[in-house]
């Protein structure tokens, strides 16, 4: 039975070929007798497996010197506290950029750490684009400005990188690996595995190295990034089979030409979903055009009643996880890495029957 294609917005859709060599090497991995998941973190196979995965994630995002890369626990949301408690170094303010649920709720935790400064809030707008950055009200005082250059749940994306003139804290779990990045123009980037990386229980963090050392008062040695990157990101036992798949998926997007192939080919998948929706004159996308995402598409259908009828006939073409966030309802599709052309065209030429069936 062919597999369908994955829409959901996370944990996401990844590489077939990737799931085939973890399944060859479920038992076995490499002649050592052992499943990934009965090694010692400590031991020299698993120790071979992460710095693997580091030296090719380096690679790919060609990661300049100055800065450490973490593989933690406690999901993107564990950052929203991390980031304040080891970047505000000595000062009381930052800033922070809201355009969305998950902006939102960085806020929301930062303000246990801090004063913080919301710069702009496109809220009023629905979430539905960014404020223009001439309009931003930064403070001269803050010790950081966070934003989060895409929102999975909106659909919004911020393309272009800001320049603040203080350290920049980003959550790009969305988009990391999507494409291209300058890792030289952040402080901290961060993001949770499950969408373009690998399962649920891993988070990457990339951390310059400046910046670390110098934490609030009472912050846990587990949420410590020195502390952290002194033990190799074991200080404790981490998510080691999630942290091996995300080493598979690292060697599978080396393979498929790095990061400027695949945001060549992310950037054609995209262009073909919004078309097909600007085109229809039956589904909308609420987005800003110039801040919609490449990774997460939603679109609405001109009747409500119709979702369930799209979301069965959907999943009976082999075109699953489709519904929209709770929050915001009607549909998402989530287009990451692992999402070939093929499902999108699928997808596509589904909305195109559905239309012409129920319109």
């Amino acid at each position: 039975m062919p597999r369908p294609y994955n829409f959901s917005a996370g944990p996401a859709m990844l590489p077939e070929a990737v799931l085939e060599q973890a399944k060859a090497e479920m038992l076995d991995w490499r002649g050592s007798g052992m499943s990934v998941m009965e090694m010692s973190h400590r031991g020299k196979e698993f120790v071979s497996i992460a710095e693997q995965a580091e030296a090719d994630l380096r690679e790919l995002l060609n990661i300049p010197a100055g800065y450490k890369v973490l593989f933690l626990q406690g999901g993107a949301s564990s950052q929203f506290a991390m980031v304040p408690m080891n970047l505000l170094r000595g000062k009381t303010k930052a800033d922070y950029l809201n355009t969305g649920q998950w902006s939102k709720k960085a806020i929301s935790e930062a303000k246990k750490f801090c004063q913080v400064n919301v710069v702009a809030s496109s809220e009023a707008a629905n979430f539905t684009t960014v404020p223009a950055l001439d309009s931003w009200q930064c403070d001269p005082e803050a010790a950081y400005l966070h934003y989060t250059p895409n929102e999975t749940i909106g659909g919004v994306e911020m393309h272009q990188v800001p320049e603040v003139g203080v350290p920049l804290a980003a959550d790009f779990s969305s988009t990391l690996l999507s494409r291209p990045l300058d890792v030289s123009q952040f402080g901290v980037i961060y993001a949770g595995a499950q969408k373009n990386i690998g399962p649920a229980g891993l988070t990457i963090v990339i951390v310059r190295e400046d910046l670390m050392g110098q934490t609030v008062a009472g912050t846990p040695t587990m949420l410590d990034y020195a502390a952290m990157a002194k033990e190799g990101s074991m200080y404790n036992t981490p998510p080691t089979y999630a942290w091996y798949i995300a080493g598979l998926v690292f060697q599978w997007l080396k393979a498929q030409g790095g990061l400027k192939a695949m945001g060549e080919r992310n950037k054609a998948k995209a262009e073909l979903l919004y078309k097909a929706i600007d085109e229809s004159g039956f589904y909308r996308n609420p987005v800003d055009p110039a801040y919609r995402s490449w990774m997460n598409v939603p679109f609405i259908l001109p009747d409500a009643a119709l979702d369930k009828p799209f979301l069965a006939e959907a999943k009976s073409a082999g075109l699953v996880t489709l519904a929209g966030h709770r929050s915001v309802g009607g549909m998402r599709a989530s287009i990451y890495n692992a999402v070939p052309l093929e499902g999108v065209k699928a997808l596509v030429d589904f909305m195109a029957d559905f239309q012409k069936r129920r319109g």
